[in-house]
């Protein structure tokens, strides 16, 4: 088969993203990722808006499953 008979498909030009734009989506995706893992690794109850240990009771599964000790 030659080269000429091969089909090809439309070029796709792939946008470039400025990273002004995606600065503040990282910042806040950062930002969300940090108070999940303290609320996964860290809370005890101490400091959550809920008061007492439903934080804790609600991600206990899921903080064995990542390795943090709770007990």
């Amino acid at each position: 088969m030659s080269q000429a008979s091969i089909a090809t498909g439309p070029e796709v030009q792939v946008p470039s993203i400025p990273v002004a734009q995606l600065a503040p989506w990282a910042a806040f995706v950062f930002l969300a990722a940090a108070v999940v893992l303290f609320f996964i690794s860290a809370d005890q109850g101490v400091v959550s808006i809920p008061a007492g240990n439903a934080v804790h009771e609600w991600v206990h599964d899921g903080r064995h499953l990542l390795g943090f000790p709770c007990h």
